[in-house]
């Protein structure tokens, strides 16, 4: 289910994996061993080759969601990857030459036509990013990784959140008349599952076609499921728990509907939530069970977004409590935006998330910002920039001494579930 561009990436990760007993917290850290240097305007210090636009494009969408208006050179970083057909790669290290297609990430380009058209002003970026997806839409209405490929439950609730950002229908946006929702369906599990099952999404069908619930799939498809997009606004709440699958007789052999899939899904995520002391779990074969913050992160995006805030309310406080392992105090960009997102969808303060400033640590991360939400970052940003917009020399030793504990090469969360999907877990 890997494409060859993208073994190479899998071995290390798993490498990695097998490293690393903080796996759900590997990230962009900055570490000695990189090989590409960092570019100017990126966010975050970390080898940038797996995961460079989709950490960027996150930062941007949690600079948007907190009314910062970034640096004209981080968004020229990430325009400046656009490939001339309209689709993101991860990263690539020479603008100059034309992409490899089969390098092209719907991921990257799901994220990139969001925080473009969350932060305004790039239209034509975004219609590209759109029209790629487009194109690249598999025949059963599904997305993968990279064109050519199987689709998969989290590359296609992506691409349907991508969509809704930029005001294409994923109902009207189909390929041999299956719809985006119609691709989504192929992989939600339905009421032929054991009841504790119904509502999650499986990343892929095994080589029998069976479904096999997955948090990660379940958390980001289930966001396109109920129609949202990065950053998650959504302040509609319904005080009632969610509603598990209906299954009439003969209900077993039926795909969820439409109508039923979010409202399904979210009660699969508050079930697995409550389950697992108000977060998911990451498990693989042969390791140890170990706490999914991403997961976790992006459920509590869904449930916001089906408007059940009150049941992510205990997974916003157990992030809040645990994400400065995620973001390694700050210097994760990724997991970093992530918490920003979700500090701004529940309706939390992301300068006082857990007793961080979540919007300080972001910001310290890139390039100095235009304009600010708050006097306050913006000085504590301005802090630790010397004068030529550089990281100060005292900064870069405080990160230093904080990935020190880390150690090693790190890749993000997100780019490392490539490594999982040749075992069907989340390729993301």
């Amino acid at each position: 289910m890997l494409t060859a561009a993208r073994t190479g990436a899998a071995v290390l990760s798993a490498l990695l994996l097998a490293g690393t007993a903080a796996a759900p917290a590997l990230a962009d850290s900055p570490s000695p061993s990189a090989t590409v240097a960092v570019p100017s305007g990126l966010y975050g210090q970390g080898d940038p080759t797996y995961d460079g636009v989709w950490r960027q494009s996150l930062a941007l969408a949690a600079l948007a969601a907190v009314k910062a208006v970034p640096a004209d050179s981080a968004v020229g970083w990430l325009t400046g990857q656009q490939c001339a057909d309209g689709g993101w790669p991860s990263f690539r290290a020479d603008t100059a030459a034309a992409c490899d297609a089969a390098t092209e990430d719907s991921n990257a380009t799901a994220v990139a036509v969001q925080a473009l058209a969350a932060l305004g002003g790039h239209q034509d970026a975004v219609d590209k990013g759109v029209q790629w997806l487009k194109a690249n839409q598999n025949a059963d209405g599904s997305w993968a990784y990279n064109p050519g490929n199987p689709g998969d439950a989290n590359s296609t609730g992506l691409a349907v959140t991508a969509l809704i950002a930029a005001k294409a229908d994923p109902a009207t946006v189909a390929r041999s008349g299956r719809s985006g929702y119609n691709g989504l369906a192929l992989f939600q599990l339905g009421c032929a599952a054991p009841a504790d099952q119904r509502g999650a999404f499986a990343y892929q069908p095994d080589p029998a076609g069976a479904l096999a619930a997955n948090a990660l799939a379940s958390a980001q498809a289930a966001l396109g499921a109920a129609g949202g997009r990065l950053p998650v606004t959504n302040t509609n709440t319904v005080d009632a728990a969610p509603k598990a699958l209906a299954c009439p007789a003969g209900a077993a052999a039926q795909p969820v509907p439409r109508a039923d899939s979010a409202e399904a899904a979210a009660a699969y995520l508050t079930d697995r939530l409550a389950a697992g002391e108000q977060h998911l779990m990451l498990t693989l074969p042969g390791a140890t069970p170990t706490p999914d913050w991403t997961a976790t992160a992006w459920a509590v995006l869904s449930l916001v977004q089906s408007g059940h805030a009150k049941q992510a309310t205990g997974a916003v406080d157990w992030l809040a409590a645990q994400g400065s392992t995620w973001t390694k105090g700050g210097t994760d960009a990724s997991a970093t935006a992530t918490l920003v997102l979700v500090a701004k969808a529940a309706q939390r303060d992301p300068s006082n998330f857990g007793g961080t400033d979540l919007v300080q640590q972001l910001t310290a991360a890139g390039p100095a910002l235009k304009s600010g939400p708050s006097s306050a970052t913006a000085a504590a940003t301005a802090a630790k920039k010397d004068d030529k917009g550089g990281v100060s020399a005292l900064w870069v030793i405080g990160v230093g001494l904080l990935i020190g504990v880390g150690g090693g090469l790190l890749l993000s969360l997100q780019r490392r579930r490539g490594a999982q999907g040749s075992a069907g877990k989340p390729g993301k």
